[in-house]
């Protein structure tokens, strides 16, 4: 088998750890793995197949010889960054913000657009679609396959994970804090976050939604590559360490049956089923946390409109919903393109 140079951009953050521990796992095909992030964490080591690979600093030079780049570094990192690489023959694949909406890079959900990889070529860059949108587009594109999708109303739970190490850390602090009646401190997050409830995630824009809403709303369109499909998002922060939950109420142009749905999504890529109410099963954060699959559940009739569906999409932000995308797109990369 064919061997690959890798890079991880961002090494040291959440999901930089990740794509690490993930390129393991799957036993990607890497020849050479160099870890990359800013100054302050040069020397540092991560472990990769029990040996300790030191952090180097991010140069304009680091990608020499790099056949793949997984970056997770922030969006103006990206930037910077992601067309140098690009520029001596790394293929990008970026989990920022940075390129998701650029006509010319793909955005990218292996299970429900891998097509869309080919046009890698426009600009040797590749978006990872933001967490919240993976778990729901992997649930909504067979439903949307059988009965076709006409409008879609999201309400997100999300993990601080999200947010990055700062935030689990200051949600483990906070509650500490309050067991030992100590003084409670936010710095990631404008209010406390410990048992509280915060709608409100990234900026707030001119009409009212955050960025984290629309993204979801643009990103959605993009990879169903469909813009007639109508999607409204409200996204909120909960005190859970790792797994966005999501309430999603779907409306078809046809009927499809709740039962219809578990069959479709029974056999759909990537989608475990967990729908029994009867004995209290339906996805949990806590269960998603570290797998691969998305979860969906809580499958049932929205009996205010004629084709309508309710339903409750649960996956790993950190995995599903970044690292592990990422790799599966590398996947998909090296077997039919490089």
């Amino acid at each position: 088998m064919k061997e690959y140079n890798v890079a991880v951009v961002g090494a040291t953050g959440a999901v930089g750890n990740e794509m690490v521990d993930t390129l393991e796992q799957r036993k990607f095909p890497v020849k050479n793995l160099k870890l990359l992030a800013s100054a302050r964490s040069v020397g540092k080591t991560l472990t990769y197949k029990g040996e300790g690979i030191k952090i180097e600093e991010l140069k304009e030079d680091s990608f020499k010889g790099i056949d793949i780049g997984l970056f997770s570094p922030g969006g103006a990192v990206s930037l910077k960054f992601a067309p140098i690489a690009a520029a001596s023959g790394c293929v990008v694949i970026d989990n920022t913000n940075a390129f998701r909406m650029d006509p010319e890079v793909p955005l990218v959900v292996p299970e429900v657009n891998e097509h869309a990889i080919a046009m890698y070529k426009n600009k040797g860059i590749i978006a990872n679609p933001n967490c919240s949108t993976i778990q729901m587009v992997v649930v909504l594109k067979p439903l949307h396959d059988a009965a076709k999708i006409k409008r879609v109303v999201v309400s997100t739970y999300q993990a601080v994970s999200g947010t990055g190490k700062k935030a689990i850390y200051e949600l483990e602090q906070q509650i500490l804090a309050i067991y030992n009646n100590k003084k409670i401190e936010n710095k990631v997050y404008p209010y406390q976050i410990a048992f509280n409830v915060l709608p409100h995630i990234d900026a707030f824009l001119e009409n009212g939604y955050t960025k984290e809403e629309m993204k979801m709303v643009n990103e959605t369109k993009k990879i169903m590559e469909d813009n007639s499909i109508q999607v409204t998002a409200t996204t909120v922060r909960v005190p859970v360490f790792y797994g966005h939950s999501e309430s999603v109420n779907v409306e078809f142009e046809r009927d499809l049956s709740p039962d219809q749905a578990r069959k479709v999504l029974k056999k759909a890529p990537g989608i475990k089923v967990v729908d029994d109410p009867s004995k209290n099963k339906y996805p949990l954060a806590i269960l998603a946390a570290g797998k691969d699959d998305t979860f969906v559940g809580r499958i049932r009739r929205d009996e205010s409109i004629p084709h309508g569906l309710n339903m409750w999409i649960v996956a790993d932000n950190i995995r599903k919903g970044a690292a592990l995308n990422a790799v599966q797109i590398a996947e998909v990369l090296i077997k039919k393109y490089l």
